[in-house]
């Protein structure tokens, strides 16, 4: 079996007026060719009428879709929502329950963690969560990326299950 190579993921998101304004995600995936020469490709986007967590979501989403051969894939965010789905067994436990919360309430936003799931399969991922607006840089530069998409002039409609 081939090596898997190893990707990091920055990524973040921002609404304005959460949580029913404009927002947008920022991500940045970072790898090292054979040569170890720092390869990097940015994403951005923005919708109407969102939330922060989606916008979280989406960034990692997008990033992960955009990724063409399985690898090893470090996500580094500053979404306690994203990270603790992961590290805390959020994830594990609403998959156990039907996507019910330990309150037996529907989890929030179901549509995106799906599709988070299946963006996930072909690669091996771990999470790691930053403090934002703490000068991480990569974490800064997609927070630029997030707020710049959000209030775009190109915003898209985001179709919902159910926004938080």
């Amino acid at each position: 079996m081939d090596k898997l190579m190893k990707v990091d993921l920055f990524s973040d998101g921002s609404a304005k007026g959460n949580p029913n304004g404009p927002g947008g995600y920022g991500s940045i995936l970072h790898f090292r060719d054979a040569k170890g020469m720092l390869h990097e490709r940015e994403f951005s986007g923005g919708y109407k009428l969102t939330t922060n967590n989606r916008m979280e979501l989406m960034g990692v989403i997008v990033a992960l879709e955009a990724l063409v051969k399985p690898c090893e894939v470090r996500v580094v965010s500053d979404s306690k929502y994203l990270t603790d789905a992961f590290n805390a067994g959020w994830m594990d436990s609403w998959l156990r329950n039907q996507w019910k919360t330990a309150a037996k309430k529907p989890v929030k936003n179901v549509d995106l963690w799906k599709r988070l799931l299946e963006a996930m399969k072909p690669h091996k991922v771990t999470f790691v969560w930053v403090k934002g607006h703490a000068g991480h840089p990569e974490n800064e530069r997609c927070d630029r990326l997030a707020c710049a998409a959000a209030e775009g002039d190109v915003l898209l409609d985001d179709t919902v299950e159910e926004m938080i």
